[in-house]
C-alpha cells in the first residue's frame, strides 16, 4: 500500500469528500437566497381560452435571467401545465426587477386561477 492509504483510510477520504460537497451545496443555496431581487413591475398572464374551457388552474414555475438594469433577458419554464406554460413565460418577459450590480437568475411562480 502507498503512504497515503496507510495514513488515511478510504472511509476517511470518502468522509472528507462528502463534507466538501455539503459545504459547497450549502454555499450555493445561500447565494441563491441572497441574490433574490425585488420585483417592481409585474404583468398578469393572459388566461388562455383552452385553459378556461378545461377549467385549468395552477402554478407555472419560471426561471428568469434578469439583466443588471432589471429587464428580463431570457425565461425558461421549470414546471407547470403545458397549456399554461407559454402565457406564463410571456408575462414574465414583461416583468421588471430592481437594478443590481450583476445579472441574476430569479425563480418565480405564476399563478393561474379561473376567477
Amino acid at each position: 500500500m502507498g503512504l497515503l492509504s496507510e495514513r488515511y483510510p478510504s472511509w476517511f477520504t470518502a468522509l472528507a469528500v462528502l463534507c466538501s460537497l455539503i459545504v459547497f451545496a450549502s454555499s450555493q443555496v445561500q447565494q441563491k437566497v441572497e441574490g433574490a431581487r425585488v420585483l417592481v413591475a409585474r404583468t398578469a398572464p393572459t388566461y388562455p381560452a383552452l385553459a378556461r374551457s378545461m377549467a385549468l388552474q395552477g402554478v407555472v414555475k419560471v426561471e428568469a435571467v434578469v439583466s443588471p438594469e432589471g429587464s428580463v433577458k431570457a425565461v425558461e419554464v421549470k414546471g407547470g401545465h403545458p397549456v399554461l406554460a407559454q402565457p406564463a413565460a410571456n408575462a414574465v418577459r414583461q416583468w421588471r426587477w430592481e437594478r443590481a450590480s450583476h445579472e441574476t437568475r430569479e425563480l418565480v411562480e405564476v399563478k393561474f386561477d379561473r376567477e
